[in-house]
């Protein structure tokens, strides 16, 4: 199952909605991470498009909900663009509103990205098969892991390269950790921890998508490699089913 709603559109295409929020992050006296208000926006934009992306969504507009002030908009603005431009998408609009009634102690944003589909009856789960790699692009970070650790967050670009590869499926992981993502994607495979072996945590949140899961046939794997780098790491052990 994807964070994502699927409206349809017309009889060929459908909305793909996915959203991130964040909270506590930011410039303020009470805030418990530290960062320049484009560092906010761009790690909640990412989160919101490499969900609405991997989902098969092309965005075409983003909302921005703004509870840290006025003067932080043109900011956050900047950092959704940055995310934007990394995707090659700089033409993508976007509006918002901004909280100016009243002052919050914490920063807090929300990011919503709309994008669109066609239709196709080949859509459902997942189905594993012996035939199939699974892998981590990125590693898993939270926190001010997120920026000490810059060089171990997946870049954009590689996730929009690697889910454009035909054959290949993608699912970006979030705070509940790779192994709860990764039972999202089967639906006739439940891996349990004991199952899996790999050179990083399962269990980890990943904040706002430092990594994501990419599932592939093995003759796709000097491919993901060449793009990927040393920023892949195999997922491999024993595949039993629990059905």
């Amino acid at each position: 199952m994807r964070d994502v709603l699927f409206i349809p559109f017309n009889q060929e295409e459908e909305l793909v909605i996915a959203s991130d929020n964040s909270g506590a992050i930011g410039m303020k006296v009470d805030d418990e991470v530290k960062v320049p208000y484009e560092t906010v926006a761009y790690f909640s934009f990412r989160v919101a498009a490499m969900e609405c992306i991997s989902a098969g969504g092309e965005p075409f507009a983003v909302t921005l909900q703004n509870f840290c002030g006025e003067l932080a908009w043109e900011h956050l603005r900047a950092g959704i663009e940055e995310g934007l431009e990394e995707l090659g998408l700089a033409e993508v609009e976007i509006t918002g509103s901004t909280e100016s009634n009243f002052s919050l102690k914490q920063s807090a944003i929300g990011v919503t990205i709309l994008g669109k589909k066609k239709i196709s009856k080949l859509d459902k789960q997942l189905n594993y098969s012996p035939q199939l790699e699974i892998a981590v692009i990125g590693s898993p970070l939270v926190g001010n892991e997120v920026i000490e650790k810059g060089a171990e967050v997946v870049p954009l670009s590689t996730f929009y390269e690697i889910n454009s590869l035909e054959n290949v499926s993608t699912l970006p992981v979030g705070s509940k950790g790779i192994l709860f993502e990764l039972n999202q994607l089967f639906s006739n495979l439940k891996f349990s921890e004991t199952d899996i072996n790999s050179n990083i945590d399962l269990m980890k949140s990943s904040g706002p998508s430092t990594c994501f899961i990419v599932v592939y046939p093995i003759e796709k794997q000097d491919e993901i490699e060449g793009i990927a780098g040393t920023l892949l790491h195999k997922v491999v052990g024993r595949r039993s089913s629990h059905a």
